[in-house]
Formats: C-alpha cells, structure tokens, sequence
C-alpha cells in the first residue's frame, strides 16, 4: 500500500502545480500515519478471533468438514462454553486455538497476531507459554510415577526457574486448588476429581493467558464436576485468565458467562448470562442458586447472514422441509412452515 502511494506521489511531483494540490483533491494523506488510519485497529479487549476458519480432514477417498467458516470472537478474561454434539467441531477449535491443529482456510488471530504465520518454534513457545490445557483423560494430564508437586513441576523445567522456585511455585498452586495435602500423593492415590484439580494446576505452571479444557467434568460425578466448575469461576475471578471449556455438557451453562453452540462446524447460537443471576452466583459463592433463565439466548448470523435452525426449534414449529416461508411482522421476522 505504500508503495503505491508513493508512485502517486512521484506523478503529481513532476507537476509544477503538486504543492497547490490538496490532500481532498488527491485522496491521498499527506502523511505515513494518515494513510495508515484506514488498516483495521485490533480492539484491545479481544484475546482471540477466528475468522472463516475451515478445517477438512481427509482419508482416503473420503473428505469430512469439521468447521465450515466459523466466526468466533473472544474477550481476555472470558469464562465461557463451547458446548456441541460430538463431531460438531468444538474439538477441532480447540486444538486450533491451542496450536495443535492448522485450518485448511481461514485466520486465527491470537491478541492481534495472525497465530499460523508463527515459525515451528514460536509455536512450541506459544503452546508452552500462552496455553494450558486440561484434558478429560487423567493420563494426558499427569505422569503416573510423579507426584502431584512433581508433575506440576515438570512444565517448569525449561523456564530457566530455580529449584526453589520451582517448588515454591508448584505449593502455590496445589494450595490455590485445594490439593496442597495431596502433594506428596500419585495420581493412583487420587480420586478422580483430585486428579482433575492437580491437573488444572499443571495448566497453570506457567502462567498461561488461556486455559483451554477439553471434557474437564467428563469422567466425574456431578456433585465433583460441580465443584470443579466453581474452581474454573474461582481461578477466572482471581487469576484474570481466559478459561474456555470444551464439552457436550449443558449444565455446565449455569456457570460460565457466554455459551457458544457449534452445529454443523459454525456457531448457531449463544448464551449471555444475565447480571442479575450473575450477581446472584457471585453472591452464594458457587453454591446452588436457581438456574432458569439464567441466560439470554441468541442465534448467530454468519457472514453471510444465514442463520442455523437447530432441531428443537424446527420440530416445536412443526417444520419438516427444507423450505420455509420469512416475513416481518410488526418489525419482528417470522419464520413459517410452507
């Protein structure tokens, strides 16, 4: 873009008349800062973005799409949900969001930075640096002949720490989540639950601005995943960190502030907490408070502003066909059977 404002810049130099020529004549700013006002000016409050992204998965002579487009953004410091059925992609972003997947179209944007444009290096430090995970499966979280201090300690090694301060951290931690009495214990020792809760403090070894958990209450009875979902409000209020919980799990609704649904690899449809059961929450300290109508439900236009149907609303209208008929009513926009 520069380049081009300079060549037009040289044409109007060879005429006698260019200092006389004004910048409302020409369109062109007199200035580098002027001209570079139009480029698009990243919110700061935005942590993530993903714009059209696309993933295909190929095998053999069969090709499935698991995100088709989809558009999300995300605020630093956002608790919040991505709930869909299985195979509706919400995986797939996670393991983007977390640098372990490439899209086969389509941007990421992670604080303003174009996330696949990093080398394999500046990769591994953002996985390592920038993300945490928390996986359903305990074996991907903790090593089974560590124990609880020493698999928190493992993330640290590589960060130029000192044993002590390694050890300092990793009590900090234990007692952050409530397991400092289990740091001498292995995971077989644990019950499910604590495994979970030694497995969020390995995630947060390093300080990471995102928390990405896959499944976290997946393999635990509901009154632990209860638990566990108060600790992710708890650490998402003291900590500041962004927290993204992936899972099929609806419950898990009644205490996040946004829920994202995925259908289809796109977001048909979002869920905002209301503040006044926000408060509500907030006030009972994690304890059980009325969940109905705690969120403000909306569906999600695209780009194209197509809008997804999902099979409870479809079936409560009685639409049965691929065809339906839009009006506006009253300012409202009315979609019928045929």
């Amino acid at each position: 873009m520069l380049d081009e404002k300079n060549t037009k810049r040289e044409v109007f130099d060879e005429t006698e008349d260019w200092k006389d020529i004004t910048e409302e004549e020409t369109g062109i700013p007199e200035n580098d800062e002027e001209w570079e006002e139009d480029e698009e000016v990243w919110n700061p409050e935005l942590l993530i973005r993903c714009d059209s992204l696309v993933k295909i998965y190929k095998s053999e002579d069969v090709e499935v799409m698991a995100l088709q487009g989809l558009d999300l953004e995300i605020k630093k410091g956002e608790l919040m949900a991505v709930i869909g059925k299985s195979g509706s992609g919400k995986s797939t972003l996670m393991n983007m969001i977390g640098g372990l997947e490439r899209p086969s179209a389509g941007k990421l944007y992670i604080d303003g930075k174009d996330l696949f444009s990093l080398t394999d290096s500046e990769m591994v430090e953002y996985r390592n640096r920038t993300v945490g995970f928390v996986w359903q499966k305990s074996s991907r979280n903790l090593v089974p002949y560590m124990t609880a201090i020493e698999n928190i300690e493992v993330p640290m090694y590589f960060t130029g720490k000192t044993p002590g301060e390694m050890r300092e951290k990793a009590m900090e931690l234990l007692e952050k989540v409530g397991m400092l009495h289990k740091k001498d214990s292995y995971p077989g020792q644990m019950s499910g639950g604590e495994q979970q809760r030694v497995a969020i403090a390995v995630a947060l070894a390093n300080e990471p601005v995102i928390l990405l958990a896959d499944e976290p209450t997946g393999a635990v009875d509901s009154k632990t995943s209860n638990k566990i979902q108060d600790l992710f409000r708890t650490l998402n209020k003291e900590l500041g960190i962004t927290i993204i919980i992936v899972t099929h799990d609806v419950s898990l609704a009644n205490k996040v502030g946004r829920v994202v649904m995925i259908s289809d690899g796109k977001i048909s449809t979002e869920k905002i907490m209301k503040e006044e059961y926000q408060r509500a929450l907030n006030l009972l300290d994690g304890e059980s408070v009325n969940a109905n109508e705690s969120h403000e439900e909306y569906s999600v236009l695209d780009k194209a502003r197509r809008i997804q149907l999902n099979e409870e609303i479809l079936a409560a209208a009685g639409i049965d066909s691929n065809k339906v008929k839009v009006q506006v009513v009253d300012d409202k926009v009315v979609i019928t059977k045929e």
